[in-house]
């Protein structure tokens, strides 16, 4: 079983401060939410979503800052659930969301991997493996880049979430250790508003 960390975008009107209605939200698989026409995105980091965390944080995750290179993955504020061994949903305001999206507009990817690469490398294989771990983490910058600026253009807020999860073959080494959703039709997709 891993850990993988799912964001999803929900239009500040529709966001409730309810864990359950968090975890309703969560609920609904890519499937049912196309089906259904709702306009929710959603990206997915695996079990290394704290390797991408360091890469924007450069330092341990949950440090107390709010600047918007400290909240791309791990940020936001925490909503507690009634068990409090269960990880707690992190919500991040349209605003914040917007100034994420702003930072990693502006962000040199090469600079932030120069940064973070002499801890990271020996995890993935030193040296040796470097072009294709630089590649999966450029790809997950990428996809996170483009789903806050999306995000940022539709005005929504993000909402986060550790869920464990049976690995099923997914996040194995390196390659192919990210998983990328986009839970909408492609006309909602493009379309910020049903």
């Amino acid at each position: 079983m891993s850990t993988y960390l799912r964001l999803r975008a929900v239009p500040p009107p529709a966001l409730r401060n309810s864990t359950t209605w968090f975890e309703r939200l969560f609920e609904d698989d890519s499937e049912s939410v196309r089906h259904r026409g709702v306009r929710h995105r959603e990206e997915a980091l695996d079990e290394h979503y704290l390797d991408q965390e360091r890469i924007y944080a450069g330092a341990a995750p949950h440090r107390g800052e709010d600047r918007p290179r400290n909240q791309v993955v791990l940020g936001g504020r925490p909503v507690f659930r009634a068990d409090r061994h269960k990880p707690p949903f992190l919500v991040l305001t349209a605003a914040q969301a917007r100034q994420v999206a702003g930072f990693l507009t502006m962000a040199d990817f090469d600079a932030l991997w120069d940064f973070a690469r002499a801890e990271l490398l020996p995890r993935y294989g030193g040296a040796n493996a470097e072009p294709e771990t630089w590649h999966a983490f450029a790809a997950a910058h990428q996809e996170l880049r483009a789903f806050y600026a999306q995000t940022a253009e539709c005005g929504d807020a993000v909402v986060k979430w550790l869920r464990p999860e049976a690995s099923e073959g997914r996040g194995s080494g390196v390659r192919g250790r990210r998983r990328h959703r986009v839970s909408a039709s492609p006309t909602t997709v493009s379309r910020c508003r049903d």
